[in-house]
């Protein structure tokens, strides 16, 4: 079993985003455990392949492209696929793959909203081209929408109507597919149980986990971090614990800090307590710094995914709807709920974070009642993923 994967994922310029690579990572271990060899779709293809040991090919690319110019290069893959000869390598590698596949898979990353369209055009080009061929598609760990203009829209329906089986994280996103005509399982995020029978969590948790984004949401930064470093003071105050920054958007070298440490640096600069700074690392250690935490504040939805299952009580800061339907989602999994606005995150983040610290015991047995059966059904998706593409005759 052959499997075209696009996810968001290959480190450019030593940069590595911890959560897409994460549920890429997660879904290569589960497939490849139900004998699947993968081919990856990424933005740095050689190094996505040495990563994790597999094929992988460069993405067809609708990067910076107007609407005019993505609608275009649609249209060539459409003409392409009816007979016509390509001059685009990329389309042609890409439609070679698909050719020699069993199935192609959207995996989680790359939300397919109006935000990002691009993402939207490279996943229904790929959409199309696994229709034409006879493949089938695969959605899995989606958050759809919630903002889709009318032509997206038109976009994200066309690829959940094609699919085999649409995968969802959040009732919202799963009520969207609905009324785009697919239905969808409604499930944890893939990469929630991401090494999770590989790394052992110390017999007690410690420490305060602070990841966030450089995205505020056109809140003043300088406002912003006054406010959050505020509320991480009032979070070591409470708790008792050290203050542990981590990039999950982060440079995998230890040179002049980028992505979300920058932002980080910031708020350490106007904390009051002593802070420490976590090295990005890899999904699989983010994923056990995040489990081992005693208390996580995260503007960045997959530390929530890997200390939810945990137990770790978790404050989620807010920027949009987007980011609330995601935490919130996420969060709800396992019994939590605790999301603030980001430009309240001192003055509504403090009372809600003590009222969180005070539940810490009911909110890690809520987890430990939830896990079990929730692991069960995520390893029956996978099962009924691998199953579907079996049963599909290759022409």
């Amino acid at each position: 079993m052959r499997l075209v994967v696009i996810g968001d994922v290959g480190v450019v310029d030593g940069m590595m985003h911890i959560g897409d690579e994460a549920m890429f990572e997660a879904l290569c271990d589960e497939m490849r455990a139900r004998g699947a060899e993968i081919v990856a779709v990424s933005s740095a293809p050689e190094e996505t392949a040495a990563r994790y040991g597999i094929d992988a090919i460069g993405r067809i690319d609708f990067d910076l492209l107007s609407r005019t110019d993505a609608e275009a290069r649609l249209d060539g893959i459409d003409a392409a696929l009816g007979g016509a000869v390509s001059t685009d390598d990329r389309i042609r590698t890409m439609i070679a793959e698909i050719r020699s596949a069993d199935a192609v898979i959207i995996a989680g990353a790359g939300n397919l909203a109006s935000t990002w369209p691009t993402h939207i055009y490279e996943r229904v080009a790929m959409s199309r081209i696994a229709q034409s061929l006879g493949r089938p598609l695969i959605v899995t760990g989606q958050t759809l929408g919630p903002e889709l203009n009318e032509r997206d829209r038109e976009l994200v329906g066309e690829i959940v109507q094609n699919a085999a089986l649409v995968g969802v994280r959040e009732t919202t996103s799963q009520a969207l597919s609905s009324v785009l005509g697919a239905p969808a399982r409604l499930g944890v995020d893939d990469a929630s149980f991401l090494a999770w029978d590989d790394t052992e969590l110390p017999s007690k948790p410690s420490g305060v986990l602070i990841s966030l984004s450089l995205h505020l949401g056109g809140a003043d930064r300088v406002e912003t971090t006054t406010r959050i470093a505020a509320l991480a003071d009032a979070a070591a105050g409470l708790t008792g614990e050290p203050v542990r920054f981590h990039a999950h958007f982060g440079a995998l070298e230890n040179v002049t800090p980028r992505g979300d440490a920058l932002l980080h640096d910031e708020i350490r600069d106007r904390m009051r307590s002593a802070s420490e700074v976590l090295p990005t690392g890899t999904p699989r250690e983010a994923a056990l710094a995040a489990r081992s935490a005693a208390l996580l504040i995260t503007g960045r939805y997959h530390p929530a995914v890997f200390a939810a299952p945990a137990g770790v009580p978790v404050l989620g800061l807010v920027t949009d709807e987007y980011t609330r339907i995601k935490q919130r989602g996420a969060l709800a999994h396992w019994g939590q709920s605790s999301t603030v606005a980001l430009a309240a995150a001192d003055t509504d983040g403090i009372p809600v974070l003590e009222a969180l610290w005070e539940q810490r015991e009911s909110v890690a047995q809520s987890a430990a009642q939830a896990v079990t059966a929730a692991r069960v059904e995520s390893a029956s998706w996978w099962t009924q993923i691998a199953e579907s593409v079996a049963k599909t005759p290759k022409n």
